[in-house]
């Protein structure tokens, strides 16, 4: 009969269109009244799963692309940005005299000329001089200066590729696909750059070592290894949380990608199958308690938070902000509502200066504090240690002044192909999109940085 709907195949029909003596033949021939999840093609679709594209065209499901996924990029947005000006820089390593520490020590060496090691000079010799005193004379008036290094940054390429067919490109954009598939892939392409730029950054440090990543150096250094210290390394090695651990029985040293950073290296030595940390100018405040062994996971306190904010300022630094998972966020919180106290809540923005609060502006996003320190929550943020039961998410604290992404070369999306005259660039008959980036993570003041990790949350 008709003008009437007796069976879904009518409603169909007329839902696009093809109606009348034709009836759905046409839809019979191409497939697509077959059910849900039929291609438009089963012998071609120009939206091969190969491509990762199979499911855009269908003329049984709407335009609107919903995200699954959560592709949060806070890591990334917290670091300040500035340009890739040079391969490196010097840094302060040593006083003239009084040491490396944060704090000025004095002993009993004495000042002279040919003093290797004056760590630890007498108190009588740190300034004060007689009246008229001889230059290069007594009572430790002699010449100083101070120890520097360098440290050596190369920039890292990031970079995605992709590409759609031509086919795929004009059938989107008729019946009832997607519309402008280059439009929808690149906005997903553009979120998963950015989202593995992220990752990155808070790689897990075992990653450096697990025996099958073996060019996990083209990627940014992640924060996990520059906020870290011999020590850390040493405790990791003894837990066998590195593939070259103490349960080899070969005093195998610790592989060069672990203990290397910016064109040095911390100093982690092996005797009878047991790792020794040597401190040095690149080790920050870590607190990993007695070690890493399962029975040594700490429940997180007040106390251990407060003591590695002291001690960060007691360096010099000065915490930006604190980077964990959403679970050490929700643990501080309870830890506070037992006390009766809140955490307060501020709006900030990444700029070019690292975090910064942006008060009274709808912009930039809303974070818990902890005194007035932004506690940035990440999806990706690992959980260090051999514990499996409630563990926590690491604790990173931040002063984002001498910690930065330096770019070289900002985010760019180049595409070439059909539609731009030119196939044999990409050599198909579709067009190829690529998003790249060029930069690397660096760091001037490593004390000034600090984690708490081991933790758990009872």
């Amino acid at each position: 009969m008709s003008g009437y709907t007796n069976t879904i195949k009518d409603l169909e029909a007329a839902t696009y269109g093809l109606t009348g003596p034709a009836g759905n033949a046409l839809l019979k021939s191409s497939g697509v009244v077959g059910g849900f999840g039929t291609p438009h093609d089963a012998a071609s679709n120009p939206f091969s799963a190969a491509s990762g594209l199979g499911d855009l065209y269908n003329v049984l499901y709407g335009q609107k692309v919903w995200s699954m996924l959560n592709q949060e990029v806070n890591p990334l947005s917290i670091l300040a940005k500035r340009p890739y000006t040079s391969s490196g820089w010097r840094v302060l390593k040593s006083r003239p005299t009084g040491g490396s520490g944060s704090a000025f020590t004095t002993g009993t060496t004495a000042v002279a000329a040919n003093t290797a090691d004056l760590s630890t000079p007498r108190a009588d010799q740190i300034g004060g001089v007689e009246e008229n005193a001889a230059l290069d004379g007594a009572n430790g008036f002699r010449p100083l200066s101070p120890e520097y290094a360098k440290l050596y940054v190369s920039p890292k390429t990031v970079a995605h590729l992709f590409e759609f067919s031509e086919l795929g490109m004009e059938l989107a954009a008729i019946d009832d696909g997607v519309g402008d598939i280059r439009a929808i892939v690149r906005e997903d392409m553009g979120k998963h750059h950015a989202e593995t730029q992220s990752k990155m950054l808070v790689m897990p440090y075992e990653s450096y070592d697990d025996g099958t990543a073996t060019n996990i150096e083209r990627n940014y250094t992640s924060l996990m290894k520059i906020v870290s210290s011999a020590a850390e390394i040493a405790a990791m090695y003894n837990a066998n949380l590195l593939d070259t651990g103490a349960n080899n029985g070969d005093n195998s040293a610790v592989v060069a990608d672990v203990v290397k950073i910016f064109g040095t290296s911390r100093t982690v030595s092996i005797s009878s199958n047991a790792a020794t940390g040597t401190a040095s100018f690149l080790d920050a405040e870590v607190d990993f308690g007695d070690g890493y062994a399962s029975s040594d996971a700490r429940v997180l306190t007040l106390t251990m938070i407060n003591s590695m904010i002291r001690r960060i300022r007691q360096n010099g630094g000065n915490p930006k902000c604190i980077l964990t998972g959403y679970d050490t966020i929700q643990h501080i919180a309870d830890l506070l509502q037992s006390q009766e106290r809140f955490m307060d809540r501020k709006e900030i923005v990444p700029t070019h200066n690292g975090v910064k609060g942006a008060k009274g502006q709808e912009v930039g996003f809303r974070v818990a504090t902890y005194f007035d320190i932004p506690l940035i929550p990440a999806k990706d943020m690992p959980s260090t240690g051999s514990n499996t039961t409630n563990e926590l998410s690491d604790m990173l604290f931040l002063d984002t002044d001498h910690l930065w992404l330096s770019v070289m070369k900002p985010t760019q999306y180049f595409e070439d192909g059909i539609t731009n005259g030119n196939p044999f660039g990409v050599g198909k008959l579709g067009n190829q999109g690529m998003y790249r980036t060029m930069g690397e993570t660096c760091c001037s003041f490593f004390k000034g940085q600090g984690k708490i990790t081991n933790i758990k949350s009872a």
